[in-house]
């Protein structure tokens, strides 16, 4: 485990929005990682900003490492969202990140050790990537018929048209920040999925002061997917 976390956090990155007038000047969102050949990064697509964000000359940003707490920062371009599987996948510029490489579905196991890696609660416990680490619970739907009308939101019913499509759910407990990070094998270091959402009890603060426990994550199966519809 140590040796695999030291392999995985030069490829894991932060992703946010940068502008000389903001302060800070860069705005963490989210997490990502590198993919394919180094020169794209792949994060959930609830953390990109939005275009009315990006505005008076803010833009997208993401923060690499560089090693012994030293970040350069780059600028990205969105190439492709898929909001109804919460990914998105970002072109790079300047020099490649190491990518990090997906395991296939044949390697998901009820039962199986994880680990996930990111930067929970928005950087407060400081700008270093953390790992922690969990069980992969179960492998579940990802949409579930709401039982009232109220509960049809915009992306639920999105997602019913789309269809369901199976959901690694964990036993570990993620936080505000983690989005966009990998999930992986602790022995291997491929990845097994990307960190997408957390069961809350009520309200989103509720994530911090009472935290569920269970996180859930987009499978490598379904990456796969979105990056060979999206690789340019």
């Amino acid at each position: 485990m140590p040796e695999t976390v030291q392999q995985l956090k030069p490829s894991v990155v932060m992703i946010g929005t940068y502008a000389e007038t903001d302060t800070p000047r860069f705005g963490f969102r989210g997490t990502g990682f590198g993919v394919l050949e180094g020169r794209h990064v792949l994060t959930n697509a609830h953390v990109i900003p939005d275009s009315a964000s990006l505005v008076e000359g803010r833009r997208l940003a993401v923060q690499v490492p560089e090693g012994k707490g030293k970040w350069s920062q780059r600028t990205a371009q969105v190439l492709a969202q898929d909001t109804s599987r919460d990914l998105a996948l970002l072109a790079l510029d300047g020099a490649p990140v190491r990518p990090l490489r997906l395991a296939g579905v044949e390697q998901l196991r009820e039962g199986m050790d994880i680990a996930l890696m990111g930067f929970p609660l928005a950087g407060a416990v400081g700008y270093t990537a953390v790992t922690h680490r969990g069980v992969l619970a179960a492998m579940t739907d990802v949409v579930l018929p709401p039982p009232v009308a109220q509960a049809l939101t915009p992306r639920a019913i999105r997602q019913l048209r789309e269809g369901n499509f199976p959901v690694m759910q964990l036993d570990v407990t993620a936080y505000p920040g983690n989005s966009g990070g990998p999930v992986f094998d602790p022995d291997s270091g491929l990845v097994l999925g990307v960190v997408s959402m957390v069961l809350i009890k009520g309200t989103r603060e509720s994530a911090l002061s009472a935290p569920t426990g269970i996180t859930y994550a987009i499978p490598a199966d379904v990456v796969a997917e979105f990056l060979r519809g999206a690789r340019p």
